[in-house]
């Protein structure tokens, strides 16, 4: 007997929007349909929904609030949002409020929705398997998990661009619709951006993308690494050629034949490096160290550059026929401080992840702390985002995440409403324009911004820290004008 096919929940107050989604999932799912949210809770009590497709704008109750009531009662359920709107207060709102696996923006095209459906189908196909083996395999839950989490790892890379993480407006947009062009082309591609950007991600995508998709991928990062250790990785060593290295070994780009290796950092590497690589790149040729017999590969080449190589080949630093041979096409990742309209997502993202790992509970991010995350500029990128996500994580006792636990450093950064969007830094200000007065104001503004947020709005505390009397303190906040945010003239919290 065949296997039944998954259960979809198509939920949207257009007839015609309706039936051209089910013409584009009827295939693969079992296509349920209605018009507004009570009709879907009505379906959901009678049917085993695994996925529910649900437009955002509805008369009555929109989309947050119907999928907020599913994730109450049927957790299990995948929740996809389907919306022609972009604003960040509805993605704030849909991620706190309903758990959304995933945005889908309008116009949709049926190959996106198609893909869209049967990821989240295999998600919710692995979280209840997981359910199932660990309540009758409580005994073997080590292993079990390890095995779940190879095929949840294997999902996530068959994910290719949907893996991406980013806003529905996202500048990331337009690079991945670039990257894409580029993963069915067999051709080096080079990707420019700063450290933490993200290219390892965007690379693994692209392979996923490719027609080498079946095939493995491989990265290595170039960056501080010594040349013999970096060449006996690439190219592999014989027996007895490097110390402590007793056997034959391949290097990734035997290992990667017919697949993928992104080599990452390309900017660092030596003149000698470059030019093994140039033969690589040129020829498919390489000598593992040791041997006398060249080798060949068949392995796309990805390769990763912090800034941009135009520069290094014009001062020589960096051959150019190395990185002409590299750079058949060039993909630019911006930095986290130009697409601001991703953090809200990656941030609730990495919370999750985080709390998955290390095993605590939460539900998501306050918008008063996600607006000073928002806010800030991230010189360390996607890194220093997930490393100030697991911080909060370990400091935070509460389900939301407030201001309270983010980092000081941030907290000061933070913009506040009427500020410029310019991030003025304090060393921009101890060396910048202005009076004595206006730029200690300015310090002092944020000293008091940050201990109120950190003391989660105490003034008594804060005084006290601040070496101030409740007086002294709230007229120092009424000459700045300093409220709380989101709270403005609301009452004031006592010890």
């Amino acid at each position: 007997m065949a296997d039944t096919l998954p259960t979809i929940l198509l939920v949207d107050d257009e007839e015609h929007s309706l039936n051209a989604m089910r013409m584009a999932l009827e295939d693969d799912f079992e296509c349920l349909m209605a018009l507004n949210a009570d009709e879907a809770g009505a379906l959901m009590e009678q049917h085993d929904v695994q996925v529910i497709f649900c437009d955002q704008r509805m008369p009555g109750r929109s989309g947050v609030e119907f999928l907020a009531e599913v994730r109450d009662r049927w957790p299990e359920t995948v929740r996809i949002i389907i919306t022609g709107y972009t604003e960040t207060s509805d993605m704030i709102a849909a991620i706190n409020e309903a758990g959304i696996y995933q945005f889908v923006t309008k116009p949709w095209h049926p190959d996106q929705l198609v893909m869209t459906a049967k990821n989240a189908a295999d998600l919710f196909r692995l979280n209840r398997e997981h359910e199932r083996m660990s309540l009758e395999m409580r005994y073997l839950a080590r292993s079990v998990e390890n095995k779940l989490e190879e095929k949840r790892r294997a999902l996530r890379e068959g994910l290719g661009f949907e893996n991406v993480m980013r806003a529905p407006n996202s500048p990331m947009n337009a690079i991945i619709a670039q990257a894409r062009q580029f993963a069915s082309f067999d051709v080096p591609l080079l990707i420019v951006g700063e450290a933490g950007t993200g290219k390892t991600d965007l690379a693994r995508a692209i392979h996923y993308s490719s027609l080498r998709s079946d095939r493995p991928f491989y990265e290595i990062n170039c960056t501080g690494v010594d040349d013999e250790v970096l060449a006996v990785e690439l190219f592999g060593a014989r027996h007895g050629a490097v110390p402590g290295i007793t056997n034959n070994k391949a290097g990734l780009l035997r290992k990667a034949d017919r697949g993928t290796i992104f080599i990452n950092g390309i900017a660092d590497l030596s003149p000698a490096m470059q030019l093994s690589l140039l033969r690589v790149a040129t020829e498919g040729r390489f000598r593992p160290l040791g041997s006398h017999e060249e080798q060949t590969t068949d392995a796309r080449l990805l390769t990763g550059a912090c800034r941009d190589l135009r520069v290094d080949v014009a001062n020589d630093r960096f051959r150019s026929d190395l990185y002409y041979a590299l750079a058949r096409a060039v993909v630019t990742v911006p930095p986290l401080r130009e697409r601001r309209e991703d953090i809200a997502v990656l941030a609730q993202h990495l919370l999750f992840e985080a709390a998955s790992t290390h095993g605590k509970m939460v539900h998501g991010l306050s918008e008063d702390a996600l607006q000073f995350l928002v806010d800030y500029s991230w010189p360390g990128n996607l890194r220093e985002l997930e490393n100030e996500l697991v911080r909060m994580l370990i400091f935070s006792q509460d389900a939301i995440i407030g201001p309270e636990v983010v980092s000081r450093h941030i907290l000061q950064s933070a913009r506040q409403p009427g500020d410029s969007d310019h991030d003025e830094g304090l060393d921009t200000m101890l060396v910048g324009s202005g009076t004595l007065k206006d730029r200690v104001e300015q310090i002092e503004m944020r000293i008091l911004r940050e201990t109120l947020t950190r003391l989660k709005w105490n003034k008594s505390r804060a005084a006290a820290e601040l070496g101030l009397s409740r007086v002294g303190l709230r007229g120092k906040l009424e000459r700045y004008g300093i409220v709380e945010n989101g709270k403005a003239a609301q009452e004031t919290r006592e010890d």
